[in-house]
């Protein structure tokens, strides 16, 4: 089974250019399975699977970031992947988080970007770009010549992935995409996540309120000092 893994910030176009590659994908005979992972409200697996028919899962993260929640469920959805006889599973992430990334070892790890989203994004998003395998950039008609040439040159700076710009609204340049999405690794076992996960356990995600640095303990950092441990 392959595993594609698609990221990106909100409205980027990650389910446009998903459906538009999903019914190539299935007019050339693949078994697909889609899995979408949002914060607190997704209607996409519903779109998926009335539109192509094929099985469809969503899970809400909630409290927990989505890329954390990816890490925890990702275990269970390859397996449930594997009992509907699915050949590739195509995983849509919110990817809110800019210091986590949700790609594990032999997937496809792609980022979508738009264009019109300012020109320094991709210098902003840190591992959900730096590593990933490819960037789609969405949206290329609606930016000047100059202004695509800039937004490629720092994805470029920021990382070494693949580019494919497309206009995502009307499927063109999804052929290319279609084809690295089928020349995707298999998954091996063991399942692990790709890069390092941020050190440190944060007193905030598990509920503390209080403002300051010497209110928490962990990592922490003041606002004139590097980041330093401070114990409970």
């Amino acid at each position: 089974m392959k595993v594609i893994i698609c990221a990106g910030p909100p409205t980027s176009g990650k389910t446009t250019v998903l459906k538009h590659a999903t019914k190539k994908l299935l007019e050339k005979g693949y078994s697909l399975g889609y899995l979408k992972i949002d914060v607190q409200y997704a209607d996409e697996d519903e779109i998926f699977k009335e539109a192509f028919g094929i099985p469809t899962k969503k899970v809400y993260s909630g409290d927990l970031c989505p890329d954390h929640c990816s890490v925890v469920v990702l275990g269970d959805a390859i397996k449930w992947a594997e009992e509907k006889k699915i050949e590739m599973l195509i995983v849509e992430t919110a990817g809110l988080c800019l210091r986590c990334a949700p790609y594990i070892e032999n997937s496809l790890g792609i980022v979508v970007l738009e264009a019109t989203s300012g020109m320094n994004l991709p210098r902003k998003i840190g591992a959900m770009l730096s590593l990933a395998d490819l960037a789609v950039v969405t949206k290329i008609d609606l930016v000047s010549q100059a202004e695509k040439e800039v937004f490629r040159a720092n994805i470029m700076e920021s990382s070494k992935v693949a580019i494919i710009e497309t206009d995502a609204l009307h499927g063109i340049n999804i052929d290319n995409l279609v084809r690295r999405m089928e020349n995707a690794d298999e998954l091996k076992s063991p399942f692990v996540l790709r890069g390092n996960p941020p050190m440190g356990v944060c007193t905030i995600c598990v509920g503390k309120k209080e403002l300051g640095w010497d209110k928490h303990f962990g990592v922490v950092r003041s606002l004139d000092s590097d980041l330093f441990y401070r114990g409970e």
